[in-house]
Formats: C-alpha cells, sequence, structure tokens
C-alpha cells in the first residue's frame, strides 16, 4: 500500500512513467526548485488567481516577503488584489528602485472590473489612479486619505463635519478589543479630486479588553460612488473590507504557511511561492474552509489523496 498510493498520486500528477515496469518517477527537489525559480510569475498568478468579475469589493495592498531579503538586496515586496469574500485574484512584485504606486494599474489592467469598488490605503489615493479606475475600467474607488496628501488630507478635515446629518454608528468585539466606529458622510464637488463624489470621516474608538487602555483614530475616504449608490452604512462596509487582505490574506500566508520565516529567496521563488499558498487559500475557501489552518491539516490525514481531490486532479 505505500508503494502504490504515490504511484497512484504520481499518475494523477500527470509524471513521467521512466521505466519498463512502468514506475512512475517524481520530478527532483532541484528540478521544482528550478522551475519555480523560473517559471514567470505574472503569468502564474494569472492563471491561478480568482475572476473578480462578479465581485463587489477588491482590496488593493502589498506585503514584504521578509524571508527573501538579502545583505544588498531588500525583501521581495507583493502588490495582491483581493476579493471582499477573501479570494485572490493576482499580485506582482514591485521591480527595486520603483513603488507599489506605479504597479496599480498593472495589477488590475487585465480585469473586467465594470461596476467592482476597487479599495486601498493612503497611499494609493492618487488622481492617476482614481482616472484609471473610473474612466478606463469602469469601476468604483473607495480611497483611504493621510497627510501624504497633505493638501486633500487638509481640505477634507476642515468640511463641515459638525453639520452632517448622514451618519451611521458599528461597535465590534474581537481580537482583544471593542471598537466603535462613528462614520459620517458628506456630498462633495469641490476637491479637486477626480470623480469625487462623497467624503466620509470615520472615527474610531478602540479599548483594549486586557489593559483598558484607550485610543482614538480619524480616517477620512473619498469615493466616486454617490449618495444614491453608497449610504454611510453602505460606505463603512466597503471601508471595512479593506482590512480584508490583512486578515484573509497576509495573515494567513505568515500563520499558516510560515511565509516570512521561508528562506526562498533566488529568481522568481518568493513571488511564485506567495502565489501557490494564495492558491492554495483559494480553493480551501472555495471547498467550504473558514480555517485555513484546520483545513490544511484535514489535507495532511490523506497526504496522497486529499489534496489532489481539492485540485479536482483525478
Amino acid at each position: 500500500m505505500g508503494i502504490e498510493r504515490p504511484q497512484e498520486a504520481l499518475a494523477r500528477l500527470g509524471a513521467r512513467t521512466a521505466t519498463a515496469f512502468g514506475i512512475r518517477i517524481a520530478p527532483s527537489t532541484a528540478t521544482i526548485r528550478r522551475i519555480i525559480n523560473a517559471v514567470c510569475p505574472g503569468g502564474l498568478a494569472d492563471l491561478l488567481g480568482y475572476d473578480p468579475a462578479d465581485a463587489d469589493t477588491l482590496a488593493v495592498d502589498g506585503k514584504s516577503a521578509r524571508g527573501s531579503r538579502v545583505e544588498d538586496s531588500p525583501a521581495a515586496h507583493l502588490l495582491a488584489a483581493i476579493t471582499g469574500d477573501g479570494m485572490t485574484v493576482t499580485q506582482l512584485r514591485v521591480p527595486k528602485k520603483t513603488n507599489a504606486i506605479s504597479c496599480f494599474a498593472d495589477l488590475l489592467s487585465p480585469y473586467d472590473l465594470r461596476g467592482v469598488t476597487v479599495t486601498a490605503d493612503a497611499l494609493h489615493a492618487q488622481r492617476d489612479h482614481a482616472r484609471f479606475l473610473v474612466d478606463v475600467k469602469e469601476a468604483h474607488y473607495a480611497l483611504t486619505v493621510k497627510r501624504n496628501q497633505a493638501g486633500l488630507h487638509e481640505r477634507l478635515r476642515t468640511l463641515p463635519w459638525e453639520k452632517v446629518t448622514a451618519k451611521y454608528f458599528d461597535r465590534t468585539l474581537g481580537h482583544g478589543r471593542k471598537e466603535t466606529r462613528v462614520v459620517q458622510v458628506l456630498t462633495v464637488d469641490d476637491l479637486d479630486f477626480p470623480h469625487a463624489a462623497q467624503a466620509a470621516c470615520i472615527v474610531r474608538h478602540r479599548t483594549d479588553l486586557k489593559t483598558g487602555k484607550r485610543s482614538r483614530e480619524t480616517v477620512y475616504v473619498i469615493t466616486d460612488l454617490t449618495s444614491q449608490e453608497a449610504s454611510p452604512q453602505r460606505l463603512a462596509k466597503i471601508v471595512r473590507s479593506q482590512w480584508v487582505i490583512e486578515n484573509r490574506l497576509h495573515f494567513v500566508r505568515d500563520t499558516a504557511f510560515a511565509e516570512d520565516a521561508s528562506k526562498i529567496r533566488t529568481g522568481h521563488g518568493p513571488d511564485n511561492m506567495a502565489s501557490l499558498r494564495s492558491f492554495a487559500i483559494n480553493q480551501l475557501r472555495t471547498a467550504g474552509h473558514t480555517n485555513i489552518a484546520a483545513g490544511l491539516r484535514e489535507m495532511s490525514y490523506d497526504t496522497f489523496r486529499r489534496p489532489l481531490d481539492l485540485l479536482g486532479l483525478n
């Protein structure tokens, strides 16, 4: 049985037959490493990704693969896009001597985003990004604005928030803290930002349940969605969807797959391994697993069959 099961698995994987006895031979570790380092990462990410056409929201954010850093080169920084329900669409590696801003359009260009609302952190509160999303992709945006856009941030800060009547209150409990959010929304038409229709001021009050320490944070958001398209409640949900990429992708790759501890550094290895991890997460979620670590344990109970069943390899 110990021989039959690996042979069955190798047959399902399409391994070559190398002897007159019909024994299938697994590729060597060196061969697998060489392929992972050499395969085009953009092609692999798109091949293994998820079609966002039916998504409501799409979050964009970056993560560095810390273990890929070498003395004369920084860690690989990977920009990814994930749907609101936690499915990774694609990713790309930010080239050296550039930043994630210049990669934003390249990341999203291949996809039909009509009607999808794209969220991103303050780094991407760029006028060119807004034009690209609305004019080129026929999508929507909800972008966080911080002091890196000083003029825009000051304009938002000084809007007449004290007169706002469109408000939404939300309370959550989790991750060892209690959080209350107050969302205020104003219609705007003079922000000097492409297609901006509404601005939101979100005040977050947090209490650490262990220490009792309290904190307050104020965040500003701009969107092209009109008041008819996005109420304060819906806008709050859209803004919170940005955290999906951290909680359901980056955190999972770090904890379930120990990504930051990986010492894969050469060639396209860091990019391609990240794509394979994201693909595994997508497949487990599609199969109904809400806890990825538990899903991986379940796969490990029958190493030569369950993962292949999950992938539909017969």
